[in-house]
């Protein structure tokens, strides 16, 4: 996708793998990936006037979110900072972010068949918590419909996507830990988000943290 945006490829444009070998998640870890799930990206090429690139993480996590809702009981479905999407507290999903120049690629993966195991966390699938496997195909042309009209809000500007986001998260209190890359683990409570998306983290003093990056983990 970052070869095709290079040459010009317009927004809009989706690519989708059937398995990976060589994928790639957060922080560069690598991610083999079997047939059957959803493996996806598209492209955003930044305008004068866009939200922060970075909040692009929260149009894809509130379009998941709607499309998987159709299968499985949203009551049981939440989002995590920033752009996890969780299934009876498991994993279903992972979304990451790549810039070159005006153009972001956002790889979406869903597990839908199946997923992977021995992650150190809870992790699940559609299959798995008994919803069925959908196509992929079929998914990622719901999706593609769902992230174009979140996309055409988010150009509107970032309260209507935080608001959403917002409202299928965990609620405000809720205990996290966060993992900051060379910090250490801070803990505290969810207090809201801040008005760019960054995390707002309540700690045991009464002092909020402002968190603009880290792995947060429902405690």
């Amino acid at each position: 996708m970052m070869a095709l945006a290079g040459d010009g490829a317009e927004e809009g444009l989706w690519l989708r793998a059937e398995r990976q070998t060589a994928g790639r998640g957060r922080l560069g870890r690598d991610w083999v990936s079997a047939s059957g799930n959803l493996y996806a990206s598209t492209l955003v090429r930044l305008r004068a006037g866009d939200p922060p690139p970075a909040t692009l993480a929260f149009v894809a996590a509130v379009a998941l979110d709607e499309v998987v809702s159709a299968y499985a009981d949203p009551s049981v479905l939440i989002l995590k900072w920033p752009n996890d999407l969780l299934l009876g507290g498991a994993k279903l999903s992972g979304i990451l972010l790549e810039r070159t120049h005006e153009v972001v690629v956002i790889g979406i993966g869903v597990n839908l068949a199946d997923h992977p195991h021995d992650l150190g966390r809870p992790v699940t699938s559609l299959a798995t918590a008994g919803y069925g496997a959908p196509d992929p195909a079929l998914f990622l042309a719901d999706l593609a419909d769902a992230f174009a009209r979140w996309l055409a809000a988010w150009r509107l500007g970032l309260q209507a996507i935080l608001a959403r986001w917002q409202a299928r998260a965990h609620p405000r209190g809720t205990a996290l830990s966060v993992h900051l890359p060379g910090l250490g683990r801070h803990e505290g409570l969810f207090a809201g988000l801040d008005a760019d998306g960054a995390l707002r983290l309540r700690l045991a003093g009464g002092a909020e943290e402002v968190i603009h990056a880290g792995d947060v983990f429902l405690v």
